[in-house]
């Protein structure tokens, strides 16, 4: 696990890329090309860690975070993403990578963090559960790809430890009461 350098930017295209262009996991509908996955990597790298996985020499996936949403009061919170390669997927590779995100973010001011998966992904519904994340919602056919009405899901992890407890079932006690 290290920081991504310019040099991995071929690699994580292709990682990113097979995802686009075989799965419903990215709803992006065509392929990143370098020019415009540097430009997203930067974006991030300025503000937030970007880890890459590597084994013997060779990029076999990235995990990363992004902003949220774009008004001021959801600095605090970001996105994440996690990518592996075809071949290295269930290996432990993901949740590793992660945890090392997950470990610095409160340094950089981060709360929240959510995942937001489609659905059905049981690796990733189990990666998420693993590492403490909780189901907060869950949106029937907002996306549409290879001729298909997909689900989405959003889990969330509080990064403060002095947080109030996460409520399993996405609702707080202010919405139970009305």
């Amino acid at each position: 696990m290290r920081a991504v350098r310019p040099s991995d930017i071929g690699a994580l295209c292709r990682i990113y890329n097979h995802y686009v262009e075989h799965t419903v996991i990215s709803f992006e509908m065509a392929p990143v090309d370098e020019p415009q996955m540097q430009a997203r990597v930067e974006q991030i790298a300025r503000r937030y860690p970007y880890l890459v996985c590597e084994c013997d020499g060779v990029v076999v996936g990235y995990c990363c975070v992004h902003p949220w949403k774009g008004w001021a009061a959801y600095e605090p919170t970001v996105e994440c993403s996690v990518y592996l390669a075809p071949g290295f997927t269930g290996l432990g590779l993901g949740r590793r990578l992660m945890q090392a995100l997950l470990e610095v973010l409160p340094e950089r001011g981060v709360h929240a963090v959510i995942a937001c998966l489609v659905v059905p992904n049981e690796a990733s519904r189990r990666l998420c559960a693993g590492l403490g994340f909780r189901r907060v919602s869950h949106f029937p056919e907002v996306g549409h790809k290879f001729g298909r009405w997909l689900d989405v899901e959003d889990w969330v992890l509080l990064l403060d430890p002095s947080a109030p407890e996460q409520h399993l079932d996405g609702e707080s006690d202010s919405l139970k009461q009305v």
